[in-house]
């Protein structure tokens, strides 16, 4: 993942009714809430003033609860929804400024998208399903076909080319569903919660599935989840929406050490610290702890600023003294037996 910002989206409102512009004004002069808005303008808020960023390479969650608006944001970002105000701006292109055929060839050229439903053509065999957007872009038959057929491969579906969707369990279906979205080459992938349907096992294992695709691909994507653990097994990053708003972004680590309001503290209670928080966020600063209590012994415990919470634990049960960070070689942090037990014990006390 580099630094580079591959999304940008600035200050987005989708407001449902018959005159969006009116009650999005009332909004902004009169500070109406949601409830009020319905009740006056008959208008229905479905995203509020949201403004976040994406990173090349990146994988962004957006979660949140049933009619949390996380749904209707992502269709905003391929303009599938038209926002009521704000700016999108993908790879440097003002989607809003788009034309109808420059929207149709953006969307075929830079967009993947990935929906809940497979909406796979039964008439069209699995090969022909994943070469749909290279037809459209009008590529020749015999490159559309061999392009396909490397994306089954990557996906480990070229045995099942031929075959018809009604012949494919729900799980082998969404793989070809996230191969058509990847036969085109998108800069960008939109996941609208794409495993929800599956049942638990198949659902894991296509998790893994796309985090091995990650890894490979690295293609910036947005996915879209109700399931904070899908969210912090997949995502680089994490935003949480309430009500249409953005409530917080962050690592995992950073939204389950510190949620910035009493909904998000509730919606990561659940979430074990021990694999989500890492040794980077419960150290002491080296100068601190040895100014303090001296220097740490030769056969000091070493870790990387990355080592999980439960890694940390299994290490102090087996010996009394300090651990020693590094980043990279070198020391940054010293974690003590006190500090691994107060971030246990304020994990416990969340859930």
């Amino acid at each position: 993942m580099s630094d580079e910002t591959v999304i940008e989206i600035s200050n987005v409102w989708k407001i449902f009714g018959a005159h969006p512009e009116v009650a999005l004004r009332a909004i902004r002069e009169e500070g109406l809430t949601k409830a009020q808005v319905l009740a006056q303008h008959n208008a229905v808020v479905g995203v509020a003033d949201v403004s976040l960023s994406v990173k090349r390479g990146e994988i962004f969650c957006i979660m949140g609860l049933s009619g949390s608006g996380k749904s209707t944001l992502v269709r905003h970002f391929n303009r599938l929804l038209e926002p009521t105000d704000g700016q999108i701006l993908i790879e440097g292109t003002d989607v809003m400024g788009l034309g109808t055929q420059e929207l149709q060839t953006f969307r075929n050229r830079k967009i993947g998208m990935v929906f809940q439903n497979f909406a796979l053509m039964p008439h069209r065999s699995v090969l022909d399903n994943v070469a749909m957007p290279l037809e459209i872009r009008k590529v020749s038959k015999n490159e559309r076909m061999r392009q396909a057929a490397a994306i089954l491969d990557i996906v480990e579906l070229s045995a099942w080319g031929s075959k018809f969707a009604h012949e494919l369990s729900g799980g082998m279906q969404q793989r070809v569903g996230l191969a058509r979205a990847l036969a085109a080459n998108p800069d960008v992938l939109l996941m609208d919660e794409p495993f929800s349907a599956l049942d638990p096992l198949i659902r894991r294992q296509l998790q893994d599935e796309f985090i091995r695709l990650s890894q490979i691909l690295k293609k910036t994507t947005v996915f879209i989840t109700h399931d904070l653990d899908e969210a912090v097994r997949i995502g680089d990053r994490i935003a949480i929406m309430r009500d249409g708003k953005l409530v917080q972004t962050g690592t995992a680590e950073e939204i389950v050490m510190h949620p910035a309001d009493d909904y998000v503290a509730d919606f990561v209670a659940g979430i074990s610290r021990l694999k989500v928080v890492r040794a980077h966020a419960i150290m002491q600063p080296m100068e601190a702890y040895l100014a303090k209590r001296g220097p740490l012994p030769a056969d000091v415990a070493r870790v990387g600023e990355a080592e999980t919470l439960s890694k940390l634990i299994n290490l102090a049960i087996d010996r009394e003294e300090a651990i020693l960070v590094q980043d990279q070689g070198v020391d940054v942090g010293v974690i003590t037996r006190a500090d691994i037990l107060r971030t246990v014990v304020e994990g416990t006390e969340m859930s």
